[in-house]
């Protein structure tokens, strides 16, 4: 896979390009450049749906912790530790069961 380095100027580049390319920046900060999925023909099942509304719960639960100030300091300094993000452990929390917002 070729690999470049970005101009400081395009540090933030994200998005899509044309209309079938998608770039996108992986958790340990490289960029990706791939083609867009083609999901117009997928049907999803009833477990993939329910999924995917467990999926939004976590999202709702993530941007309410970061609503508040102690959950937030409280992931932020747990993803320092483990090199993660911290809304991707909020959403973790959610899927365990952990409510931090009590």
């Amino acid at each position: 896979m070729p690999k470049t380095i970005l101009h400081p100027l395009f540090a933030e580049i994200r998005g899509t390009l044309f209309e079938d390319l998608v770039l996108k920046r992986t958790p340990s900060g490289k960029v990706i450049l791939s083609k867009k999925p083609d999901m117009s023909r997928v049907k999803k099942t009833k477990a993939q749906l329910e999924n995917q509304e467990r999926f939004k719960q976590a999202g709702d639960y993530a941007s309410a912790a970061k609503a508040d100030p102690q959950v937030w300091a409280h992931y932020q300094k747990q993803a320092k530790k483990l090199k993660k993000r911290p809304r991707d452990l909020a959403i973790s929390d959610f899927y365990k069961g952990k409510n931090l917002l009590k």
